[in-house]
């Protein structure tokens, strides 16, 4: 995609519990940098009224309304399909975080050398206040040697060229980390991917993330990870090996599947184990990525053996 004439959507999904949120929000998404870019939003079960008067302002956007029965996941499939066709790329951001000025302008430029790109997180309350920690890669780490096992391309920090996110469509309606899911079906296509180790986001930390990466981390959390990790992977593998795939990368994908297995079996399901990983895991304190918390390779001797 050409950086000066590469046409840009700016999505996102707000939906109920966001909406003390949106005002921050759509302040920062009128102060960006690029202006060159048509906004996108998904609605699920909010009106476009309710919506503007949290804002405190009538966007200039194209709505994705929310049909009855749908799922998150079909809303965002929907949104894309309709987004792939008319732009070139599309940036990703969440309702509830704050956009950097230069957020935009610095996806452009990221797509005019990537297919995928993502941005550092600056950690935040929710009242906006610094955690002092800040989610991105890890030193020495390039970006495509983070997946399958973890993440770092959420919704709220990557940029999609539009001819990769539409080979790695469609999204299955039951598919609840939509971010991991398109990120590692992109990284199973062999695109280029890359990471902005500038923060410009501010991710804020609140009860409804649906991951934490703030330690330290609790059995339960160990737990509930575990279980939506190991149906994520099952998700993909639904899909099977296409010939899009890069058949070195399905293998890694399948002996991380089956590792993240062995770990349910012989740690979660294991109280007094459990209770050892995750108390050596808050010691230890991983990087903070999406999913570091499950099957951590650093504690392989706890279930390989």
């Amino acid at each position: 995609m050409d950086e000066t004439r590469g046409t840009l959507a700016l999505y996102t999904t707000i939906y109920p519990g966001v909406e003390r949120y949106l005002r921050d929000w759509y302040r920062s998404v009128l102060a960006q940098t690029d202006q060159t870019y048509q906004l996108w939003i998904g609605l699920d079960a909010l009106d476009i009224r309710s919506v503007v008067n949290a804002m405190g302002g009538e966007p200039k956007a194209t709505w994705v309304m929310a049909e009855p029965g749908e799922t998150p996941a079909q809303i965002r499939q929907r949104a894309f399909e309709q987004i792939t066709a008319v732009y070139d790329g599309v940036v990703l951001v969440d309702s509830d975080d704050i956009l950097h000025s230069t957020r935009v302008a610095a996806a452009r430029a990221a797509l005019a050398q990537s297919d995928l790109n993502a941005c550092a997180l600056r950690l935040v309350d929710q009242q906006g206040h610094y955690l002092g920690l800040d989610f991105e890669l890890p030193l020495g780490q390039e970006a495509e040697f983070v997946l399958p096992r973890n993440n770092i391309f959420g919704l709220s920090n990557t940029a999609f060229r539009s001819d990769l996110l539409r080979r790695c469509l469609p999204i299955p309606a039951e598919v609840e980390l939509v971010d991991w899911f398109l990120a590692t079906r992109a990284w199973l296509c062999g695109a280029c991917l890359s990471f902005d180790r500038t923060a410009r986001m501010d991710y804020r930390q609140h009860g409804h993330n649906m991951v934490q990466v703030r330690y330290p981390l609790s059995t339960q959390q160990i737990v509930q990870d575990t279980a939506r990790v190991r149906v994520h992977f099952q998700h993909l593998r639904a899909l099977g090996c296409s010939e899009n795939h890069q058949m070195r990368r399905w293998a890694e994908l399948e002996e991380t599947a089956s590792e993240v297995d062995r770990f349910y079996q012989r740690v979660v399901l294991e109280p007094t184990r459990l209770q050892s990983y995750v108390q050596t895991l808050n010691a230890l304190k991983p990087a903070a990525v999406w999913w570091s918390s499950v099957a951590h390779p650093a504690l392989r001797d706890l279930w390989v053996f």
